[in-house]
């Protein structure tokens, strides 16, 4: 594709994912970014930032390829929806960014975003993308630990782990395509199973920049929070 002379932003969100610690509770439940918060889906809201943010070109959507419930959805007219979804989340970015790639530059940024994380807001995609932009190392929206963190061996506590300088990585995470294309690639040649992006990034060498995320962009893993989520929200 041809070079443009300013790099763009697209949206590139994996929700291939059946949710299986999320449904282990509750079977017969739909995966958790189609359960409802508020009047939206949780799908829905997570999408919503980045439509409402005027320098996301484009958002695309990965979803498996029998995915019959993305058809209840009201998507924005900024989607694409790629039906390349793999068995992993490394798999359906990695899909995602080669099936993107006849449509952006190398140098264009891609924000990777959890499906299952619907209180992000559009301010915070203009945050990172203005701490972020320009920085060759890229860099992700991140919280500073605040637990204290413990060792677990058989059951039982057996070491206390320093938090000072630990972080809980939260998403987006924002690279450029062509990078981030070769870093999961790489990553998948070498059996290395990355559960996020910067990880990938990392193993280059590379140190992607820490943004302060909020505690509203948790992410929702189990069923029960939903409705942490939804508070956090104001939603109910």
């Amino acid at each position: 594709m041809t070079a443009h002379s300013v790099s763009r932003y697209f949206a590139l969100i994996p929700a291939a994912g059946s949710g299986q610690r999320f449904s282990a509770a509750a079977p017969t439940l739909s995966p958790k970014q189609y359960q409802r918060l508020g009047h939206l889906t949780v799908l829905e809201h997570s999408l919503q930032a980045f439509a409402d943010n005027s320098r996301i070109e484009r958002i695309y959507l990965v979803i498996a390829a029998g995915d019959q419930l993305i058809a209840q959805i009201n998507l924005p007219a900024k989607v694409k929806l790629l039906r390349v979804g793999g068995p992993s989340r490394h798999a359906s970015v990695l899909n995602g960014l080669q099936a993107m790639a006849s449509e952006c530059d190398a140098a264009d940024w891609v924000l990777v975003h959890d499906a299952a994380r619907p209180g992000l807001t559009c301010e915070l995609v203009t945050r990172l993308i203005d701490e972020v932009n320009g920085d060759p190392a890229g860099g992700l929206l991140a919280l500073p630990l605040a637990d204290t963190l413990k060792r677990e061996q058989q059951g039982r506590s057996s070491a206390t782990i320093p938090r000072a300088h630990l972080w809980q990585a939260q998403t987006p995470q924002m690279f450029q395509h062509q990078k981030l294309q070769h870093a999961l690639q790489q990553a998948l040649e070498a059996g290395q199973e990355v559960t996020d992006e910067a990880s990938a990034i990392e193993a280059l060498g590379w140190h992607p920049k820490l943004v302060p995320g909020t505690l509203r962009n948790m992410k929702i893993t189990y069923a029960q929070e939903l409705d942490i989520v939804a508070k956090l929200m104001e939603l109910k």
